[in-house]
């Protein structure tokens, strides 16, 4: 793993996007978020952890602690419930009586919390900087340059957009204003077989590798039914007659972290770990999908290892946060669980979630001081929950 080296006056200038991934320039409408004010306590206090204790203590049941999997252990530590994106928005929104949600993921699923939970409900995020790359890779006005391209190649009125729990809420907004519906990594399935019994195609948003691998792995559609529309090119890259003959729209988007690997690593754990189980996640490649032994959402990885046998070898393609973790929980079981990649990586945006911000987020709750409030727009709020109850409304 490499380490960081520290800015100097030698340093060139960063680029407007480095300092958004650095936090230090603000754009609300990114899932990069903008700079988180205040003053953080050092990450070398040796008290933030009595620190942390104390607050949620002085707060008691005022707060409501979410810890997305990927999270660092010392942040999933004060976590009141842990899962993946959808589970904690729908964990908060069980819990009317919280007055604060402090929600230790990223920026969509913030939002998420704040759609699905009251209005006497406060969602909190101890860094605003800390984003999803592939929401980011779709926003509002591509989409909406997007619809009109279907419209002008006559087939927007056939199509219904499907957009995964992973984009911002103006995609969900978007989605949920025309005829879709939200899925998770675990619903994808029943939610295109439903888009499917609404019109000819889907607009896949804005995870392709997901929508690709649940197509093609899942419902036994071909590679050639599946176009991939690049909002960076005049009418995405693609002529009307393709658009025409594709049953499914993808858009060009992946997440940064299971976009990594690929057919090697999978080639090479077995080379280097004989009778090793492949078990990856759907946003991964499709050729590593095909190539896996198992596939499945970040809460079925979870269930295959702890139905798995004593002493038994796991190469995880998922977040290593949550593969070091599940490797440390099961390793007295004599199950050997190893990251599917050689090179260490973790999800950087949501690592920016640390135990400094923590800390800081409920002291200044603790203090009547309310941080990093996620308010969604209340238009978009109202078509993104639309688009979600359509979700939970699947059969």
């Amino acid at each position: 793993m490499t380490t960081a080296q520290p800015l100097d006056a030698q340093a060139p200038s960063l680029s407007p996007l480095a300092l958004l991934l650095l936090g230090r320039e603000s754009d609300p409408r990114s899932e990069r978020g903008v700079e988180c004010p205040g003053d953080l306590p050092a990450a070398s206090d040796p008290d933030l952890v009595e620190r942390a204790r104390a607050a949620k203590a002085k707060l008691g049941s005022k707060v409501f602690v979410l810890g997305h999997h990927y999270q660092r252990d010392e942040v999933i530590e004060f976590a009141d419930v842990t899962g993946d994106s959808f589970k904690l928005a729908r964990d908060a929104a069980a819990r009317p009586d919280a007055e604060y949600i402090v929600f230790c993921g990223v920026h969509f699923m913030a939002e998420s919390a704040d759609i699905l939970t009251t209005e006497d409900q406060q969602v909190v995020l101890p860094d605003l900087a800390a984003g999803c790359s592939m929401a980011d890779m779709a926003t509002a006005e591509q989409v909406a340059e997007c619809w009109d391209v279907l419209t002008e190649a006559g087939i927007a009125d056939v199509t219904v957009p499907v957009s995964y729990m992973n984009s911002s809420a103006d995609i969900k907004a978007f989605t949920g204003k025309h005829g879709g519906t939200i899925c998770t990594s675990s619903n994808a399935e029943r939610a295109l077989n439903w888009a499917f019994e609404q019109g000819e195609k889907v607009l896949f948003l804005p995870d392709q590798h997901l929508g690709r691998n649940t197509a093609v792995r899942d419902m036994g559609m071909s590679l050639d039914d599946c176009v991939l529309y690049n909002p960076h090119k005049p009418n995405g890259g693609l002529t009307v007659e393709e658009l025409r003959a594709a049953k499914m729209i993808l858009w060009r988007g992946h997440c940064s972290v299971h976009g990594r690997f690929s057919l090697d690593s999978v080639n090479d754990v077995r080379e280097r770990i004989p009778g090793v189980n492949v078990l990856v996640h759907p946003e991964c490649r499709h050729e590593v999908v095909a190539a896996a032994d198992y596939v499945g959402s970040t809460e079925y990885i979870i269930k295959t290892l702890e139905a798995a046998p004593a002493g038994s070898k796991w190469a995880i393609g998922t977040e290593l946060n949550l593969v070091r973790r599940l490797a440390n929980r099961f390793a007295d079981q004599g199950k050997e669980i190893v990251f599917l990649d050689k090179t260490v990586c973790f999800c950087s945006t949501m690592n920016r979630i640390d135990l400094p911000h923590l800390v800081w987020a409920l002291e200044s709750l603790a203090d009547g001081k309310v941080v990093n409030r996620i308010e969604v727009d209340p238009e978009v709020a109202s078509f993104s929950k639309l688009a979600l109850e359509r979700m939970l409304a699947l059969p």
